[in-house]
């Protein structure tokens, strides 16, 4: 009989230095892969339907290429699907897996206080709140007197401009080709179906509407932009019903530079 585990581990995928994949999404991928619905995954992982769709949009944004392709049916259509680089990612998770179980149980032969370093561990992880949680490359940087300006590239098509203080630059150590996230609480985001870009506001990401979720004061209202990234704004119920919005028309986000949070991992 096989000598039970002493320690059981969770790996983080990263890719240049940055992390966006752990073992909970990359169950959810299988799933979508093996049911071809996002209603059906989510109930095999144990998540809410809401809760897939998040999970699926931050991986999405988060990585260079899309992993899933969302449905073109109804709400609730089928037709979800891996890109092939999804399921390049997934192969190359449960590859590295089974490897990594393997070094865990050698080293805890060494550990002699494996509490204390967990304590540790938990310390330094860092989790953020954002709503909005994009991975991209600084493509230009503008120094002023007090603050500086940064410019940072998602996508071929997108672009965020966020402004911070000459010192945390320095202290991030911030510089063009640097890859950072850029994050922006959803209720900094306004919406606007005025297609002509004529806003005050230095960032502008327009879309089609994919979700809309009504909570008892305020809706959550989904963007999703080219390269399957997505925005989300939390707006009141006015708001939804003066703009007319509704889930297949077109919107833009707008919010400004100093409401992005810039950070590295």
């Amino acid at each position: 009989m096989d000598k039970p585990s002493k320690l059981k581990g969770r790996i983080l995928l990263e890719k240049d230095g940055m992390s966006f994949l752990g073992g909970k999404r990359i169950e959810l991928l299988e799933a979508v892969e093996v049911y071809g619905s996002i209603t059906s995954a989510a109930k095999a992982v144990g998540m809410s339907y809401k809760g897939a769709w998040d999970t699926i949009d931050a991986m999405n944004n988060q990585s260079d290429q899309p992993l899933v392709l969302r449905a073109t049916g109804g709400k609730h259509g089928g037709g979800t699907q891996l890109t092939d680089h999804g399921r390049k990612i997934v192969r190359l998770f449960r590859q590295g897996e089974g490897e990594y179980q393997r070094i865990l149980e050698a080293l805890m032969e060494g550990v002699e206080d494996f509490d204390a370093m967990q304590d540790f561990i938990k310390r330094v992880s860092l989790r953020t709140s954002a709503r909005n949680q994009y991975l991209g490359r600084i493509t230009k940087i503008v120094k002023g007197s007090v603050n500086v300006e940064v410019r940072i590239r998602l996508d071929d098509a997108n672009e965020i401009a966020a402004v911070v203080t000459g010192e945390s630059a320095q202290s991030l150590g911030l510089a063009v080709g640097l890859e950072v996230y850029a994050l922006i609480k959803a209720p900094s985001v306004v919406l606007t179906t005025d297609m002509s870009g004529k806003f005050s506001a230095e960032n502008r990401l327009c879309g089609i509407v994919s979700r809309i979720h009504e909570g008892e004061v305020n809706s959550e209202v989904m963007l999703v932009l080219g390269n399957e990234k997505t925005v989300t704004s939390v707006v009141t119920h006015e708001t939804v019903k003066k703009l007319e919005l509704s889930e297949g028309i077109p919107a833009c986000a707008l919010f400004t530079a100093s409401s992005v949070i810039i950070a590295l991992v």
